[in-house]
């Protein structure tokens, strides 16, 4: 019987609090199954953390959703395992469960509480969190984005230059030079939250945001980089800007990039180019390339 199976059939019994210690608030904590010793942190109570600092940590947040906390800050091999964790709860499809929402060291599950329990879903998480190896990556695919740096597409180029003591080249050539992850999707509609960047491009954000950030505009902020897919208010430094479109709502799949995915920049190296490609983009003829990890 498959894990998903098991805990299904499992469902009316664990509605009855058949795993773990009850209290007064709520279903609070239970036992791993295949290791009885360790404890596992449920919080159905207000709570948002388990003092243990046991991983993962799940907590309620209301009647139909948890949250699953991997680890703590940005870091990559802490994001991994959560898009690890996430794909296998999505290849389940486990009748009942909505939606899987990751970001950098965490995840919700939605679910549909007239057809699951949280507590068997929990233990179903974390059963999949325990198979995940941490060393494996979860990055399927890697996009490749054309970009024109500098000038009226970046014009934050020569600060970040001044603050971070590189010539514009030298920015360029650092910031095409790896492959960022990205962690997670947010702020916007399909805007890539993508680390790491390299420690020489490193700067704070504009004291004054900007009220309007032009689709496509690249950019960087502390020690991460990210693309803005939509027009919209914005605080990052914009060092050059991609003709590829990044949202688009009519599509199915209206978002280019997905959290766990690759990107590289490739710089542009004249406005005619960028312009060129941005047509072939609106008739359809041009489409970023994607390699298969």
């Amino acid at each position: 019987m498959c894990i998903r199976d098991r805990y299904l059939s499992s469902w009316r019994y664990s509605r009855g609090c058949g795993y773990g210690e009850v209290f007064e608030s709520g279903f609070r904590t239970r036992r791993n199954r295949n290791n009885p010793s360790r404890k596992i942190s449920m919080i159905m109570v207000s709570e948002s953390k388990d003092s243990s600092g046991a991983f993962p940590q799940i907590t309620n947040i209301g009647d139909s959703a948890l949250m699953v906390l991997i680890g703590e800050g940005v870091n990559p091999v802490i994001n991994n395992v959560v898009h690890e964790v996430v794909r296998k709860i999505r290849d389940s499809e486990w009748p009942g469960i909505r939606e899987v929402v990751p970001v950098y060291s965490s995840f919700v599950v939605h679910y549909d509480p007239f057809k699951l329990s949280p507590v068997p879903l929990a233990t179903f998480i974390e059963e999949i969190y325990e198979s995940v190896d941490s060393g494996k990556t979860s990055s399927v695919r890697k996009v490749i984005l054309p970009t024109l740096y500098g000038g009226a597409f970046g014009p934050d180029l020569d600060s970040v230059g001044e603050l971070t003591g590189c010539s514009a080249k030298e920015i360029i050539n650092i910031h095409t030079d790896t492959d960022y992850l990205v962690y997670a999707l947010g702020f916007s509609p399909g805007f890539p939250y993508l680390g790491d960047l390299d420690s020489r491009l490193h700067c704070p954000r504009l004291d004054s945001p900007r009220v309007e950030v032009p689709a496509g505009s690249v950019a960087i902020a502390e020690t991460q980089t990210g693309v803005y897919p939509v027009p919209s208010p914005g605080g990052w430094r914009l060092i050059g800007r991609t003709p590829v479109l990044l949202f688009d709502p009519l599509e199915d799949d209206p978002a280019l990039l997905k959290p766990g995915d690759r990107l590289r920049f490739e710089a542009i190296e004249s406005e005619k180019e960028y312009k060129e490609i941005e047509s072939k983009c609106r008739s359809g003829e041009f489409v970023p390339e994607v390699i298969d990890l």
